[in-house]
């Protein structure tokens, strides 16, 4: 695998984690759909030995990957719903807004959001490539623009009157081919001292906690707050805040302003959490070059587990349809024969099959009707949520199992 950096345009041919021929992560398939042909692509990630930004090697579409029936909608999960409402409450107290404001989500999915500040009484604007997510934030009062975000159409919403207060951005910017072009939309659109804030996994915790199902065709990058600062500096915008969050696995939420206008003052916790990043070797090509070479040892534990309960005669069925359980099930393998369904709450998943294992998605009442030995969290970053619903497991002797981040079996 081989590459030029996306962001800066160095060589990138240092592999950080080699997944093998995978399917599109979310490219979930029809039953009628069974018999044909389904696209593998190069899975894996390479660093930038100039900037040590973490990335994808290949070159799909975006428009190719979040296309017009793109299953994932925010909404399906209280626990992110809670955040977002936080969110909103918190920076719009910090940052003064209120019905003359304008808020702009880039990425605004159903409207998981946008819907707490249009409670509010504060005016919004989402922008939103996949149609399907688009009409269902319309359906709760939401404007939303069905289309890409970067340069060229931040300038057309400007041209139009739009200018933004705030210009909050969660987990989009590993998903979009160009950054440069995308964050330098943020500069274009925001007033004078308006905020931009992007939420995103955090790299550390990927390297660290050997995440490597986070590693998918929708992630073109892995970001620390090393290399998205910059980003950021590179396409008119400084860094002024961030706050470390439990989210995902681990995840940043990052403030930025114009660079040219801003008025916000840098917080400590920037430079403190930059040089957490040095001491856990960030800034050091070495610290990226290990990871493959553990990921294949947790295959092989995944792996053993898994063939003993099959042995031991054990029922195995799963929760969720995520893209990352589907990175971790392409990787190691497993089809129905091991894992014989899984459940997911969203309802445009029901009765999908999931790609390239082609395991079956259930409603949630098939585990209480199937009684299973054991429920595999494949949104291992919502285990919480999960546990509390599917918690009359527990009246069987079934158990949860969780890979990450490390194999767990929960009674």
């Amino acid at each position: 695998m081989h590459t030029n950096c996306r962001f800066c345009g160095h060589s990138a041919h240092h592999v950080v984690a080699d997944l093998g021929m995978q399917p599109l992560s979310n490219a979930l398939r029809a039953e009628k759909q069974s018999n044909d042909m389904e696209r593998f692509y190069p899975l894996g990630a390479l660093v930038c030995e100039h900037c040590l930004l973490v990335q994808a090697p290949g070159s799909e579409e975006a428009s190719e990957i979040f296309s017009e029936h793109y299953p994932y909608f925010s909404s399906c999960s209280d626990t992110w719903l809670a955040h977002a409402r936080d969110y909103a409450r918190e920076v719009t107290g910090r940052f003064g807004l209120n019905g003359d404001s304008l808020v702009v989500e880039i990425a605004c999915n159903d409207g998981y959001l946008l819907r707490w500040f249009l409670a509010a009484g504060i005016p919004v604007l989402g922008v939103e490539p996949t149609l399907d997510t688009a009409q269902a934030a319309r359906a709760l009062g939401i404007p939303v623009n069905v289309e890409f975000f970067g340069r060229a159409y931040a300038t057309r919403l400007r041209e139009q009157g739009f200018a933004a207060d705030l210009m909050p951005a969660n987990n989009v910017v590993a998903h979009v081919p160009d950054i440069n072009d995308f964050v330098g939309g943020f500069a274009i659109l925001l007033k004078e001292n308006g905020v931009a804030t992007f939420e995103f996994h955090h790299a550390l915790n990927l390297l660290e906690k050997l995440q490597f199902d986070t590693i998918y065709h929708e992630h073109f990058y892995y970001h620390s707050l090393t290399t998205f600062k910059q980003i950021l500096e590179a396409n008119g915008l400084a860094l002024f805040d961030v706050e470390e969050l439990p989210t995902h696995g681990g995840s940043l939420r990052v403030y930025a302003q114009r660079a040219d206008t801003g008025r916000h003052a840098l917080s400590p916790r920037v430079a403190a959490l930059l040089a957490k990043e040095r001491e856990a070797g960030l800034d050091q090509l070495a610290t990226y070059l290990d990871f493959n070479e553990r990921v294949v040892a947790r295959k092989q534990e995944i792996l053993q587990f898994l063939i003993d309960a099959k042995r031991a005669g054990k029922r195995i069925a799963a929760v969720g349809a995520p893209a990352k359980g589907n990175t971790l099930l392409n990787y190691l393998g497993v089809r129905g024969d091991t894992v014989r369904y899984t459940v997911d709450h969203t309802p445009a998943k029901q009765g999908m099959y999931l790609p390239g294992s082609h395991i079956p998605v259930k409603s949630p009442e098939q585990v209480f009707i199937d009684r299973p030995d054991y429920l595999i969290l494949l949104p291992w970053n919502w285990r919480d949520e999960l546990m509390q619903k599917f918690a009359g497991i527990r009246e069987w002797g079934g158990r949860f199992v969780v890979f990450c981040p490390e194999i767990e079996v929960i009674e």
